[in-house]
């Protein structure tokens, strides 16, 4: 194994439990247009950007449904959830332990705004050098985009980099970037809903 010399980190369900009030806010959300997603698939779809799970489920759906609409409302329902927001707290204190040791950054699915709010909330919004963000690179995870952008940003080469996520896509997006990984579900399980 390389030495690690640069720590990259998915946003929710890794920093922040917020998978929990993303699933309540779809649910919310996709019961006004008569479109279904089971918990388990949001949770095999995570690391997907809003917008590219609404156009997921719109395909499906084989009607025409206003996708951008879908997004926005399940965003602002999200926003209006933040304040239960907390940090998860193993991954919070590896982040406390190494800030100002080694360069990190954040790589999301969510948007830059999001992930700012979400970070403030759980009290970490100093802690990282970068921020890349869903819109900060053409295809999302299970591709390796977001990290290797994150790794150029923090300049720290690929297998140099360890990287923690709480989702399949996203372990397949840090295998893909030839990076090291730790999936925090093996020792963080986020509350269901259903």
């Amino acid at each position: 194994m390389a030495e690690i010399r640069g720590l990259i980190f998915d946003c929710d369900g890794t920093l922040a439990d917020t998978m929990p009030a993303h699933y309540e806010a779809w649910m919310t959300v996709l019961a006004r247009y008569d479109l279904a997603m089971s918990e388990e698939r949001f949770y095999a779809l995570g690391g997907w950007p809003t917008k590219r799970v609404a156009e997921l489920l719109v395909g499906e759906s084989g009607r025409p449904v206003d996708v951008e609409r879908i997004a926005h409302e399940k965003e602002t329902l999200f926003e209006q959830s933040l304040h239960l927001v907390r940090a998860i707290e193993p991954v919070a204190v590896v982040v406390a332990s190494e800030q100002g040791k080694l360069p990190m950054a954040v790589a999301t699915g969510a948007t830059q705004a999001i992930c700012q709010r979400i970070l403030r909330q759980i009290g970490l919004s100093d802690a990282f050098d970068t921020i890349v963000a869903a819109d900060d690179v053409p295809r999302h995870k299970p591709a390796p985009d977001i990290f290797l952008e994150a790794a150029r940003r923090i300049d720290v080469a690929p297998p140099y980099c360890r990287v923690y996520e709480d989702t399949d896509p996203g372990v397949a997006a840090a295998r893909a970037a030839g990076m090291e990984y730790i999936d925090v579900r093996t020792f963080y399980t986020p509350r269901r809903v259903t």
